[in-house]
């Protein structure tokens, strides 16, 4: 091999120390018939050259063993972190997405707000026609303040001993029947505004300033309050022992571009007969505008972690006449050269192109990763890459 190698770099100093002298001469001499001339010699030369470096390939594949392995790619099996995911779909909700009604009929006469309005809870966002109600309650409120007078006075006059327990009694039960009137009154008129009952974002605006509304027909608003959204999905019963409140989580919402992680916030303790799953929720970070109510969501669950697997890539197992699952791994003799020797392995889960392998590999164990397809135990093969697996 030495010997080959040395001719062939020989003829090639030769050749180009040649080529550069005489073509320089040539060149300055400026004579077009040399120039032709000196081509063509060099063409011929290139010609020969051509032909015994052929015939040097030829002998360096006839004494060079190594061409005889399979050319295999392995890679240095070791202890990795795995887990599992269980894919599941989901749906965006929130428990603070209504339809305010109003409470009272009559015509809107104001509209606070616009459609995108932040609003806190408690703050006024529309009035309707109170028909009278401020003036009624003002003159029972004069009425009470009657009846509560006299009341007083006969109560006083009671535990002196003066006037009939009749008297007393007529004035304790008209104040407390104006007292009634007075706080049916109140509400009634309370209805009248309608507030926000949380805080959140006028989504909608369903009726216009001076529509009459209708209590329970007449739809004035949508509310939404976006800080706590979450994802729910029904979660087959066969997962009932590896899911529990803070198992890990991974999403994606495809519409709206975005995934993250997050955890199981509460589990479920019915068994849907019809489908026999159960439901859980799965927080929804707060600061993410970009999630909205009712998006189709991709939960993955984690329901296995295994912190020392080995992991191997699923395309490198093979199937034998048994069924069992076969892989090959290398027992080197040189850096480059090896024996191959066939493995039985013992598979647990597997996800994302990756298993997990219970038993048939050992960390260190170079694991053929490619060209294992067309070699067999006990074979010579050649390793043309390596890497560690994890």
């Amino acid at each position: 091999m030495k010997k080959i190698n040395l001719i062939i770099v020989s003829l090639l100093i030769l050749i180009s120390c040649g080529k550069n002298e005489s073509v320089d001469e040539v060149i300055d001499n400026g004579d077009l018939s040399e120039i032709r001339a000196k081509k063509a010699e060099l063409s011929a030369q290139q010609s020969e050259l051509s032909s015994r470096i052929s015939q040097l390939d030829a002998a360096i594949e006839k004494l060079d063993i190594n061409n005889e392995f399979t050319l295999v790619s392995v890679k240095k099996v070791s202890d990795s972190l795995f887990k599992h995911y269980v894919e599941l779909p989901g749906d965006v909700e929130t428990k603070q997405n209504i339809i305010i009604y109003p409470e009272y009929s009559g015509i809107l006469r104001n509209v606070n707000v616009d459609e995108g309005d932040r609003v806190q809870k408690g703050q006024i966002l529309a009035r309707i026609d109170e028909g009278g109600l401020a003036s009624q309650l003002a003159q029972m409120e004069a009425q009470e303040a009657l009846a509560k007078t006299t009341f007083e006075r006969q109560q006083r006059l009671w535990e002196q001993n003066i006037g009939s327990e009749i008297q007393f009694l007529e004035a304790k039960t008209n104040y407390e029947a104006i007292q009634n009137s007075v706080n049916q009154l109140r509400s009634q008129l309370a209805k009248t505004v309608v507030r926000a009952p949380f805080s959140g974002v006028i989504d909608e605006i369903f009726t216009e300033q001076g529509e009459v509304v209708v209590p329970g027909q007449s739809r004035l608003f949508r509310l939404i309050n976006l800080s706590d959204m979450y994802i729910t999905t029904a979660v087959p019963e066969s997962y009932l022992a590896s899911v529990e409140k803070g198992t890990e989580v991974m999403v994606e919402i495809p519409a709206a571009g975005t995934s993250f992680t997050s955890t199981v916030r509460q589990v479920g303790n019915f068994i849907n007969p019809n489908n026999r799953t159960f439901e859980i929720q799965v927080a929804v970070p707060s600061n993410n505008e970009q999630i909205k109510p009712n998006l189709i969501a991709t939960v993955r669950i984690n329901d296995y972690t295994s912190e020392e697997a080995i992991i191997i890539p699923e395309n490198v197992i093979q199937k034998n006449s048994a069924g069992e699952n076969v892989v090959y791994v290398v027992n080197q003799e040189t850096d480059t050269t090896g024996v191959a020797q066939r493995r039985i392995l013992e598979t647990g889960l597997a996800y994302d192109n990756a298993v997990e392998v219970l038993s048939g590999l050992q960390p260190g164990d170079m694991l053929i990763t490619s060209g294992a397809r067309s070699i067999q135990e006990g074979e010579q093969v050649k390793i043309y890459n390596s890497n560690v697996l994890n």
